[in-house]
């Protein structure tokens, strides 16, 4: 569950700057959400690229009959 944990302590760091530009207008703040959405993006890919890696590796382990 490390992975859960780095996304929800990622989204955890990013909330001052969504609520200073959601709730309160600071424009700078939406510049740091965009930058925050793309690492975001980033770690959702690195993570969606571990899992394919890791269903792969079992299917091979399995003589490819793991579903899913």
């Amino acid at each position: 569950m490390s992975r859960f944990t780095e996304l929800r302590d990622l989204l955890g760091n990013f909330e001052k700057d969504f609520i200073k530009f959601y709730e309160k207008g600071n424009k700078s703040a939406g510049t740091r959400v965009r930058k925050h959405m793309n690492e975001l993006r980033r770690k959702a890919q690195e993570i969606r690229k571990e899992v394919q890696e890791i269903k792969a590796t079992s299917k091979e382990a399995d003589g490819g009959t793991a579903e899913g």
